[in-house]
């Protein structure tokens, strides 16, 4: 009672009157926000503390956190976050209960910094209003680089640039030196999305340009991933409490500096291209030919260039490099996995995509990566546009979702031990056709409904084509001195490893296979 006896009583009453009358004050606007047309109840969930609702519980690592509070309150949560609410779901019957059921109430997102600072004003294709400027995007996205035509017209591209990132992994082989698996997947991908997007490589495998863009995606997909106090308060958003505002502004210079530079260098090259017009070139052609009335600027490419870069090589490179961790603390799965690529490919030649459907082991490697370390724990938000019911509870106009992905994977109701990383589950006849692409709640790494990843078809690709080529060409190791990974995560849109993978890589083919 100390700090009572110096504290005016006064001031005292002052601040406890003012601290009930924005309590009402801010009840009031949720009221107001959110009315209460149903005699359904809300779905259960946390109290949360006065004014900030649950924000302070949700710690560091929110996707875990979420996934605890779900087992005492259910798949379908309720939590106040400041003056907005939220609800999670937390198994595959949730999940589709939003994303398919009511996949049309919940295709929008909510506000929020990231969107506004760092995909310009929300004008990307990952966070941009439903309707017909979201639907050019993703249509001349499809047409010419994510679908499966298009995925198939760049093949070679992706064969080309994975040669060359395994001439450097055996060039740090023949040096004798660990390679870092994040820094050297980044590279490549990269580099393979820049050849159909710009016609041409984007980085060096090594350099101080391509280790700041490494730098800038990991910085933008973390940042992204925050629960930023300003985005559930507005009121005190301009106070940038956390600091995150500040740096997504710092950030959003960064990138933009990086995209005009390479438009501007693919402007200045176009006599070069007559007849080969890459992705960026059909895109330009946009801006001057409007499609249905939509107009595009350089201010929309830009925000679609960054979504192509940054989710395009953070969500595949974070996922290969999970899986071979997992395989390096099991290497019985790494060597049934080498046994079934030697007797179907052999090894005299490298792995070829047409070879993945011949290689189920292999691919349930993949999805098993997608279970257990989902490249995005929590799905991007949606927001609700108009009241509805889930599993008999009144859901609010308004209301944010949130899928935790991360959780379901992890639902003892739905897999077996879930927290052993085992391939052999998707041998089974009973997990067999499931697939991770947007109709399997069960595994929603790219999440589902309309508003699924736009480029799911090409990560599901990626992933199996260059983990499968990693495995194949090279024996993989722990370096001298290390006995046991490290497993943390880092939380962000895309899930991390807290401390990034190194490993010692050996040739295991023929010498000719290797030869350029």
């Amino acid at each position: 009672m100390a700090g009572l006896d110096t504290f005016p009583l006064h001031q005292l009453c002052i601040s406890i009157l003012l601290f009930l009358m924005t309590r009402l004050f801010i009840l009031s606007l949720i009221k107001k926000q959110y009315p209460r047309r149903s005699s359904l109840p809300l779905p259960p969930g946390p109290k949360g503390w006065p004014l900030v609702g649950v924000l302070p519980l949700l710690g560091s690592m929110p996707h875990v956190k979420l996934a605890e509070l779900a087992k005492k309150y259910g798949p379908v949560m309720f939590l106040k976050m400041g003056t907005s609410i939220m609800v999670v779901a937390s198994t595959p019957a949730a999940a589709k209960a939003f994303l398919k059921t009511l996949d049309l109430n919940f295709s929008n997102r909510p506000p929020n910094a990231g969107a506004t600072l760092l995909a310009h004003n929300a004008q990307d294709l990952a966070f941009a209003e439903y309707g017909p400027r979201w639907k050019l995007l993703r249509k001349l996205s499809n047409l010419h680089m994510l679908g499966g035509k298009a995925i198939e017209d760049w093949a070679h591209v992706r064969a080309c640039e994975l040669g060359h990132m395994l001439r450097a992994m055996c060039d740090a082989s023949d040096r004798n030196e660990p390679i870092v698996v994040a820094d050297m997947l980044s590279y490549g991908v990269a580099n393979m999305i820049g050849q159909v997007i710009l016609s041409r490589r984007v980085f060096a495998m090594k350099g101080s340009e391509s280790n700041e863009f490494k730098d800038m995606v990991v910085e933008l997909m973390t940042s992204a991933g925050y629960f930023n106090v300003g985005d559930f308060i507005p009121a005190i958003g301009w106070m940038d409490l956390q600091g995150i505002e500040k740096g997504m502004k710092g950030l959003h210079k960064k990138f933009d500096v990086l995209l005009t530079k390479m438009i501007d260098e693919h402007t200045a090259t176009a006599n070069l291209r007559e007849g080969k017009p890459d992705f960026l070139d059909v895109v330009m052609a946009n801006v001057k030919d409007s499609e249905g009335g939509e107009n595009l600027t350089i201010t929309h490419i830009k925000a679609l260039l960054l979504d192509l870069f940054t989710a395009g090589t953070d969500t595949s490179s974070s996922i290969i490099e999970w899986a071979l961790s997992e395989m390096l603390r099991n290497p019985s799965i790494l060597k049934r996995a080498q046994d079934e690529m030697d007797k179907v490919i052999g090894r005299d030649r490298q792995l070829l995509e047409s070879d993945i459907p011949e290689l189920p082991y292999l691919q349930a490697i993949c999805k098993e990566t997608y279970r257990k370390h989902p490249s995005t724990p929590l799905n991007l938000p949606r927001i609700s546009q108009e009241a509805c019911e889930v599993n008999g509870y009144y859901i609010p106009k308004n209301t944010r979702l949130s899928v935790n992905i991360w959780a379901i994977g992890r639902d003892p109701n739905t897999w077996e031990n879930p927290l052993e990383y085992n391939p052999e589950r998707f041998m089974t006849e009973k997990n067999a056709k499931i697939e991770p692409r947007g109709n399997d709640f069960e595994l929603i790494p790219f999440g589902g409904g309309r508003r699924i990843c736009a480029g799911y078809r090409m990560g599901i690709v990626m992933v199996e084509y260059v983990l499968g080529t990693l495995l194949h060409t090279f024996d993989w190791d722990l370096p001298n001195g290390v006995d046991q990974l490290n497993m943390e995560e880092s939380f962000g849109i895309a899930l991390q490893k807290k401390v990034p993978l190194s490993a010692m890589v050996t040739p295991r083919l023929l010498p000719s296979v290797y030869i350029t």
